[in-house]
């Protein structure tokens, strides 16, 4: 008989952040990509597929081992600053960081024969990272800052004694979490891309600079630090003001 597999916080992250980044970069080539049936669906049904896959992963996640599912560095640190425990950082952010590179290497061979048939350098870039509607870097770093900022603040106010003395019913926490990013997405997403997460940009978009996709352009680096910067400083933010809060 073989031995279980050992669940661990690590490679509940890990295979949480899989999940997610596979099933929201699926949707971005699913409406990219030409040839596909999802061709041009629009940014509706980005958002809802990028929802799912935060509630998919985060179940993903809990399955295996990481009941907290961050699935997200700004998250985790978050999470550090309100409780002051900084010791799972490094290990849940290079889970996280290696769950998306995985998955972004898995989207490029399940959409293979579609790269070649794509013209838009940018629409390819798409599929992995995010990039600004209007190139406006004040801008389009304060919208990360505020859209993570949001996340990060009403997760914590889901899971806070004011909404529910024990928290949301049992199995109603990731549901709730997916109908954030959604709303996100839909109000705040547009202008940037709404990254809201540094593996889900950076894996990715290191993914495209490595992978000999077909056809593909700049990796666009000069862009890459808003949604690590943006994002860390929003969650921090938010972190620091759920400590003091004590929600």
């Amino acid at each position: 008989m073989h031995d279980a597999l050992q669940l661990t916080p690590w490679l509940g992250e890990f295979a949480g952040t899989f999940i997610l980044i596979l099933l929201g970069s699926g949707v971005n080539a699913s409406v990219s990509l030409r040839k596909t049936y999802a061709e041009n669906a629009g940014w509706m049904v980005v958002t809802t597929g990028w929802a799912l896959g935060v509630l998919c992963g985060v179940l993903t996640a809990q399955a295996f081992g990481s009941p907290g599912a961050h699935l997200n560095p700004a998250i985790t640190l978050s999470s550090a600053i309100i409780s002051g425990d900084f010791s799972h950082l490094i290990g849940f952010w290079s889970a996280q960081l290696l769950g998306a590179m995985c998955a972004a290497t898995i989207t490029w061979l399940f959409f293979y024969p579609h790269w070649e048939l794509t013209e838009a350098q940018g629409a390819k870039l798409g599929i992995f990272c995010t990039g600004p509607a209007i190139p406006h870097l004040p801008s389009n770093l304060f919208g990360e800052i505020v859209a993570t900022f949001v996340l990060v603040l009403v997760a914590g106010a889901i899971f806070s004694h004011g909404v529910s003395a024990n928290g949301p019913a049992p199995g109603m926490g990731p549901w709730l979490v997916a109908s954030l990013v959604w709303g996100i997405g839909l109000s705040l997403g547009a202008t940037t891309g709404y990254a809201i997460n540094p593996a889900r940009d950076f894996g990715p978009r290191l993914m495209h600079f490595l992978l000999p996709i077909a056809g593909k352009g700049s990796s666009n680096w000069k862009y890459a630090w808003v949604p690590i910067v943006g994002d860390l400083t929003g969650a921090a933010l938010a972190g620091l003001l759920l400590r003091w809060a004590h929600l």
